[in-house]
């Protein structure tokens, strides 16, 4: 069982730094290196954590962006939100996700978008349970 869970939002990469461990369970290709580099360049453009600390421990946390696209209008973007393997299946990610839709509403969005990689059925289906719609195909290229 868990315990009490807190939410916290994270504004400086110093704060952030610790959470490279969960993150690399979402990206393990990813190095602690690669990871500090990119926060340094995320940080300054309005990049956020959101962590859910049970006591003194990250258990699940989750990047976001508040951003304005034409076709959506003011946005929450949630980038790389994971639960530890551990606490999978113990409502975390839901507590997590509700904070994170709430932070949207307080900035003034209109809506929550996030990617799912492809295979990550588990994603897909919590996703679609908390009212989440497959909208369309997220393309890229390596340059």
């Amino acid at each position: 069982m868990t315990g009490q869970i807190i939410i916290k939002k994270l504004t400086n990469a110093t704060e952030m730094l610790p959470n490279y461990l969960l993150i690399k369970q979402l990206s393990p290709q990813l190095t602690e290196d690669q990871y500090t580099t990119l926060l340094g360049e995320m940080v300054p453009n309005n990049y956020f954590q959101a962590a859910a600390y049970e006591g003194d421990n990250c258990v699940a946390v989750s990047g976001y962006w508040i951003c304005t696209k034409l076709y959506s209008g003011k946005y929450i973007e949630i980038d790389n939100f994971v639960v530890d393997h551990h606490h999978r299946g113990k409502n975390v990610g839901k507590l997590l996700l509700d904070w994170m839709l709430e932070e949207g509403r307080k900035n003034g969005c209109k809506t929550a978008m996030l990617d799912a990689y492809v295979e990550n059925f588990r994603a897909h289906h919590f996703y679609y349970r908390e009212g989440f719609i497959a909208r369309g195909f997220h393309y890229l290229k390596a340059l």
